[in-house]
């Protein structure tokens, strides 16, 4: 197996990571309560998707 010779200097180490970045949650508003829901979930207020109901929520 090849060893690097050298250590891998703190620049290069982080340059090579620049494209790992952590990125915030998209968020939609329901269609039918208007609460804010994730894009492509089930709304957890009144349990609609797509302008569907899909789960009974008590």
């Amino acid at each position: 197996m090849p060893v690097p010779k050298r250590k891998t200097s703190k620049c290069n180490r982080d340059k090579r990571r620049t494209h790992y970045k952590a990125v915030m949650p998209t968020w939609t508003t329901c269609s039918s309560c208007g609460e804010p829901t994730r894009p492509h979930h089930i709304c957890k207020k009144c349990g609609n998707y797509n302008k569907r109901e899909v789960i009974v929520v008590e």
